[in-house]
């Protein structure tokens, strides 16, 4: 073994010896927790993604809404012609 092993060896044995075992850590469970629920998020967002790109984005023009509804007034002024609209022929 070369000095700089077991300069490292002797560094992470001196850091288990600092950490307290009274201290409460998550664990084997907390990491299979944790890792479900990163798994979950990914299924939902593949999901998310694949349901966006079957969206149709185009907006197709409501054919009730181009043609606002008449008065019977707005109706008699558009039946006689722009230019001689008050002038009577005779």
């Amino acid at each position: 073994m070369s000095a700089s092993a077991s300069l490292a060896m002797t560094h992470l044995v001196s850091f288990a010896k600092e950490v307290d075992e009274d201290k409460v850590t998550p664990g084997v469970l907390g990491f299979i927790v944790f890792a479900a629920m990163a798994l979950a998020v990914w299924a939902l967002m593949k999901s998310m993604s694949r349901h966006m790109n079957r969206v149709d984005f185009t907006q197709v023009p409501d054919p009730k809404a181009e043609q606002p509804e008449q008065t019977p007034a707005d109706a008699d002024a558009d039946a006689e012609p722009s230019g001689q609209v008050g002038k009577k022929q005779g």
